[in-house]
């Protein structure tokens, strides 16, 4: 996981489908999460996934949530209403981790993230409340993550974006070429709720 300085308002016009508002953790800034996730062993079977998550007020946007595999991606999105659409992934996962993800051809992105330092996975035990917005239904659903090791740094990733047109609305949220954060996860488990409809 790489986490990103984004221009709050143009991340704001981003998510506006959505209903929710846009954390801030500095006048006119917000945060994007991009992450990188191989799933091993869960409920629909062993895949890659791509997400674009937006702190906002109250818990996380889910805003894009490509995957590799068609199964994940139907029940994602009628199960919890996660907008995953499938795309290609070319990933190398390790301390040194190596993600490119395009789709229909085109490069969306290549992010590159060097090892950091050991750090308590008990800081990030907490449920958060995922929200999610598909064909204009609301729905939230409890997240729960449990790192068996993190590893952390700051800075630590680097970003190249491609030509794809979710390359080209990362682009418009002013993203710089590396992180603020960088984040490495080699053992988590995560568990989600139900998802509820809000209004």
């Amino acid at each position: 996981m790489g986490v990103f300085s984004v221009d709050a308002a143009a991340a704001q016009r981003s998510i506006d489908y959505s209903g929710h508002a846009i954390r801030k953790y500095r006048p006119h800034r917000g945060l994007c999460a991009l992450t990188f996730i191989r799933y091993e062993d869960g409920d629909l079977g062993p895949y890659n996934e791509f997400g674009v998550v937006f702190p906002v007020s109250g818990g996380v946007l889910i805003h894009r949530l490509p995957v590799d595999g068609e199964f994940t991606m139907m029940a994602g999105r009628q199960i919890w209403g996660f907008p995953k659409e499938l795309a290609d992934f070319d990933v190398s996962y390790g301390s040194k981790f190596t993600g490119r993800l395009s789709q229909h051809g085109q490069e969306i992105l290549r992010l590159d993230i060097a090892p950091g330092i050991r750090a308590p996975g008990a800081i990030f035990v907490r449920p958060l409340d995922a929200f999610s917005c598909l064909n204009e239904v609301s729905r939230t659903t409890s997240w729960t993550m449990t790192p068996g090791a993190v590893r952390t740094r700051p800075g630590g990733a680097r970003l190249s974006l491609g030509d794809h047109p979710l390359a080209h609305e990362l682009r418009g949220l002013g993203l710089g070429r590396r992180a603020l954060l960088t984040t490495h996860m080699p053992r988590l488990r995560m568990e989600f709720g139900d998802a509820m409809r809000t209004p």
